[in-house]
């Protein structure tokens, strides 16, 4: 029998009367690991409290930051998971300081990502925000100056192309688009080929692109990457897609592009400060879609999500490495095999 692990979620998974507040976060996986108890955090934090890790094993979290902070109480702790494939709110350095994995739920959103792009692009093109309005507000005669366009012969630029931007060009294959480009300094035009796309450089993909959709991870490297002159170079009827993080994109230079006619329009699910509490200057243009961060979330994603993240624990607790890792090297230190050992007792 293994040895007992103690695996914490995040209070944020809950609701006031204990249960949680999704229909199925993946918690069945652990049905057939009984050693594992998994133990919701009796409050929420935007950051995680040192004293909330104190007993935990491991640790499966939706919003709250993980910081170095949060881990100085830890001694028994062997990974934090995220509950999706962004983690910069985790300092990851700080875990693997501390002798931490991280993983993320890698593979578990790319549908539910993609098809929400895929709809955005629809309802960008076709207009349906403004058209939605005009039968709202009784300007049926007006809906000849709000002509759509279809996604056939139009081209998509990818700005990173994982699992997620492969899912996509997976579903607009019957559509009729033109070649799709990405940009991904982490491939090589082969691997673009095989993935469907033409790896171009990120001034090409903006040039040449009737919509760019942003589907890389927010990192020093990719902050701000999207700028007043990045945006210069769209084409004037492009659309900018944002499902990714906020920060990527500059949101006082794209609201400027959107106003002066530069842009045709733009959707986006994050913002650079979240959450948002009182409207951006953007919610005034009628050629901007948002979701506060939540675009794609639908009761399979939360079900494909919470399976992997338990899957990851389950693992761990028998000495598997899960899948997903951000910091692989943790496992090659000494320190953390042998915490890894001592809690585990493989």
């Amino acid at each position: 029998m293994p040895a007992p692990f103690h695996l914490q979620l995040t209070a944020d998974f809950f609701g006031a009367d204990g249960r949680t507040k999704y229909d199925d976060i993946g918690l069945a996986v652990l049905a057939a690991a009984p050693h594992i108890r998994p133990v919701p955090f009796p409050r929420h934090e935007p950051e995680i409290a040192p004293d909330q890790l104190a007993t935990a094993n491991g640790v499966i979290v939706l919003t709250p930051k993980v910081t170095a902070q949060s881990l100085a109480q830890a001694p028994d702790l062997l990974a934090v998971g995220r509950f999706g494939v962004g983690y910069d709110s985790v300092d990851v350095p700080a875990c693997t300081a501390a002798d931490v994995a991280v993983f993320i739920t890698a593979g578990a959103v790319d549908r539910s990502v993609a098809e929400a792009t895929v709809g955005w692009m629809i309802a960008l093109a076709h207009r349906v925000r403004a058209k939605d309005q005009l039968v709202r507000t009784g300007g049926w005669d007006q809906r000849s100056q709000y002509m759509g366009s279809e996604l056939r012969d139009r081209t998509l630029g990818l700005i990173g192309l994982g699992g997620i931007a492969r899912t996509v060009l997976q579903l607009l294959a019957p559509w009729g688009m033109r070649p799709a480009l990405a940009y991904d300094p982490y491939l090589d035009a082969a691997a673009a080929a095989q993935a469907g796309a033409r790896l171009v450089s990120l001034e090409e993909l903006l040039r040449s692109s009737d919509f760019v959709s942003i589907h890389c991870p927010l990192t020093e490297q990719t902050r701000g990457l999207l700028g007043a002159p990045q945006l210069a170079q769209m084409r004037p009827t492009a659309y900018l897609l944002n499902t990714a993080r906020g920060g990527i994109v500059d949101e006082a230079a794209l609201y400027a592009a959107l106003q002066a006619g530069r842009l045709a329009g733009a959707a986006l699910d994050c913002f650079a400060q979240e959450p948002v509490r009182t409207p951006p200057p953007l919610a005034a243009l009628e050629n901007v879609l948002f979701a506060p961060h939540c675009i794609a979330w639908t009761h399979e994603l939360f079900r494909d999500i919470g399976r992997a993240a338990c899957q990851g624990m389950v693992d761990l607790s028998l000495g598997r490495q899960p899948r997903g890792v951000v910091n692989p090297a943790v496992f090659a230190k000494p320190s953390f095999q042998e915490k890894w050992r001592r809690v585990c007792r493989f």
